[in-house]
């Protein structure tokens, strides 16, 4: 493993834990060259998975740019970030075991929503704006109507 400060291509791992939802395996590792410590994190792929944008375009499906759009929406909410990372997990899992090499992104989407809708209304309103392209303040207070209409059935 390189070394994220000197760019050293050799490290020990010094101590190795599963994550707290068993997903992903957490090594804290020295490098050999600096000594600098690092933490690594081990998950399971179960395919490459490519994402088809709205334009046609296609992309290696990045677990890192979902962890980004999931925790800018839950940003300040106090949602505990092991609720996040099952979250996020979660509709990995979902990509992974669909069976098709090729997703749309709108798909994705979808299943952010609903993990989201279901985790807090808030993060849900805040990636709904951005997903859906709410343009006015009214687009936000139809989309809020109905997830109060959601939250009281």
């Amino acid at each position: 493993m390189r070394c994220p400060f000197c760019a050293h291509d050799d490290s020990q791992v010094k101590d190795s834990r599963p994550t707290e939802d068993n997903s992903a395996i957490r090594r804290r590792r020295q490098c050999s060259g600096c000594g600098a410590r690092f933490t690594t994190f081990e998950r399971v792929q179960l395919r490459d998975v490519t994402v088809v944008k709205n334009d046609g375009k296609r992309e290696s499906f990045l677990r890192v740019k979902l962890e980004q759009s999931v925790s800018l929406a839950c940003r300040k909410r106090g949602i505990g970030q092991e609720r996040i990372d099952q979250l996020i997990s979660g509709i990995q899992r979902q990509i992974e075991t669909l069976g098709d090499s090729e997703i749309p992104s709108g798909r994705i989407g979808e299943m952010v929503m609903e993990g989201l809708r279901q985790l807090d209304s808030v993060a849900y309103i805040r990636f709904a704006s951005v997903y859906r392209d709410f343009s006015e303040a009214r687009d936000f207070e139809e989309f809020a109507s109905t997830v109060r209409d959601v939250a009281h059935d």
